[in-house]
């Protein structure tokens, strides 16, 4: 082949490739023009509204409040970055009563692992006997004490159960007996995720809840208390610690100021008068509530964290609390604001928008906005 034809046939070849690329990105553009006229003419889903009443922002104070603690160099709060949503799914909160105010940063390891939140992230945790990614219970310390034992020489251990609203006073530390009853009768779920549906019947018997088991352990009741949880795991994360007491006194003040009874001290348990396992949704004649501090629940940047559990018959006047039986979770949370979230969240029963990071209903389901 003459160099002439070579040319020739290399500038052929070239043409053609042109050709072959306007028509593909003609193609193209018109396969665009399609999709695009597609979604201008296809109907928007309307903004689905939260399922409670908000308000957008957190009233301004109408008294005296004391200021927002100053954060240690090096530690920032982030007062910019997304807030809604920065809350891990899970499906109970385990309150496990210690009466102190800060513990290690893995709780785990307080009094050398001689503790009920070791034992319950032993069979919760990952890779634990009871472990299920769509059941996650969540252990945290309180700063709640526990209540006295019957018998006072042996050590025992309480725990509040959330969103179940129930209260378990009696939990022996001379025994695992009572961790696994805690486990079966009240932790696991009462069915199965579907994603399970291939498990073995076996092991689909051993992570569904065992009512049986509840009987086993004495005095638990109901919570009527409203829960207010504020983060002061110093431990974990020295901005939580710091911002806690302030606003554990503030809230402490402002309920009261509101008419509420804040109760202190550990829940007195008359076993000759408490049924083991009493029926929830009970009518509060009078509100109370207990403020305390727990352990780490992640957003540390985002302090003060405070979340408040609202029990299921609490009420406004005649009607039921529209948050009743729900877990409220804020961030950013300073002094001035806990006027209006006592206002507006535990008496109104609305949410405060620009402070909301989620929460969770009675049906143990997420909440979001």
């Amino acid at each position: 082949m003459s160099p002439r034809s070579g040319a020739l046939s290399l500038s052929r070849q070239c043409l053609r490739s042109v050709i072959r690329m306007g028509n593909q990105s003609s193609n193209l553009n018109r396969r665009s023009a399609t999709q695009a006229a597609s979604y201008a003419t296809r109907p928007h889903r309307p903004h689905r509204p939260p399922p409670f009443s908000t308000v957008e922002t957190c009233p301004e104070p109408t008294c005296g409040c004391a200021p927002m603690p100053e954060m240690p160099e090096g530690l920032p709060l982030d007062r910019e970055g997304p807030l809604k949503g920065a809350i891990a799914t899970y499906a109970e909160h385990v309150l496990v009563c210690t009466g102190n105010h800060d513990w290690p940063s893995r709780i785990e390891e307080e009094n050398s692992g001689d503790n009920l939140a070791a034992d319950l992230k032993e069979l919760f945790g990952r890779g634990g006997t009871y472990s299920d990614p769509f059941h996650h219970i969540s252990v945290l310390n309180s700063s709640f004490p526990s209540s006295v034992p019957p018998r006072p020489e042996v050590q025992s251990t309480s725990a509040y159960l959330l969103p179940s609203f129930k209260y378990v006073p009696f939990l022996p530390r001379v025994s695992f007996d009572s961790v696994q009853a805690l486990a079966k009768g009240f932790l696991l779920p009462k069915t199965l995720h579907p994603m399970h549906d291939g498990l073995s019947p076996i092991h689909r018997d051993r992570l569904t809840r065992k009512e049986a088991y509840q009987g086993l352990l004495l005095g638990v009741q109901d919570v009527n208390d409203v829960l207010v949880l504020i983060c002061g795991h110093t431990g974990r994360d020295a901005r939580c610690g710091i911002v806690a007491p302030v606003l554990k006194n503030e809230f402490e003040e402002k309920l009261r100021g509101e008419g509420l009874e804040v109760l202190e001290g550990a829940v007195p348990i008359q076993l000759d008068e408490v049924l083991q396992v009493e029926g929830n949704g009970q009518h509060i004649e009078k509100t109370t509530a207990r403020v305390g501090m727990i352990s780490h629940i992640g957003g540390h940047k985002f302090a003060g964290n405070v979340i408040i559990y609202l029990p299921p018959g609490l009420k406004i006047g005649d009607q039921k609390h529209p948050l009743a039986g729900n877990g409220i979770w804020y961030g950013r949370v300073e002094p001035k604001n806990v006027e209006g979230i006592v206002k507006e969240t535990i008496l109104k029963g609305n949410v405060v928008e620009d402070m909301f990071r989620g929460g969770i209903d009675a049906e143990r389901k997420m909440l979001r906005i």
